[in-house]
């Protein structure tokens, strides 16, 4: 028989996403990132030229919070910023060659973390939970400036 608490999605994604951000948080020490800093790199090498408000947005956060982060990536040398060619208020961010080298050299480790706590699954139902995260994340409610955090 299911809790109220099985029943809630929102809960159990919670849960899993900050037991997941705890050991990927310790995986990453070894790198010197903070998981928003190491996402932050995988979206800026995704998408380069992102704006401050940008990341924020994707990483779920204030922009002041996510400025201060980027700050402390552009100290260490791993991001860039330049001025946006159109927008005179705006910066565009981007990955140094260190950042790149940094993010390829986490990547792995963030990978099989995840491999270790997926194991036992089948393909098949991660191909499932990849596709209902992405789904979600697709949601128009997930389209919003910022995103309160529970």
């Amino acid at each position: 028989m299911a809790t109220p608490i099985d029943a809630c999605s929102t809960f159990l994604v919670r849960h899993a996403w900050l037991t997941l951000r705890g050991v990927v948080a310790e995986a990453l020490v070894e790198h010197d990132l903070s998981v928003a800093q190491f996402a932050s790199l995988l979206l800026l090498d995704e998408s380069p030229g992102m704006s401050v408000a940008d990341v924020a947005r994707k990483v779920s956060t204030a922009r002041q919070s996510a400025n201060e982060m980027l700050t402390g990536l552009e100290k260490a040398g791993l991001v860039e910023r330049k001025p946006h060619p159109t927008d005179r208020r705006s910066q565009q961010i981007f990955l140094t060659a260190a950042g790149r080298v940094r993010l390829d050299e986490a990547i792995p480790t963030v990978q099989a973390v995840e491999a270790r706590l997926s194991s036992g699954f089948s393909a098949d139902e991660l191909a499932v939970v990849s596709a209902w995260l992405r789904r979600m994340t697709e949601a128009p409610a997930a389209q919003s400036e910022e995103l309160p955090t529970l």
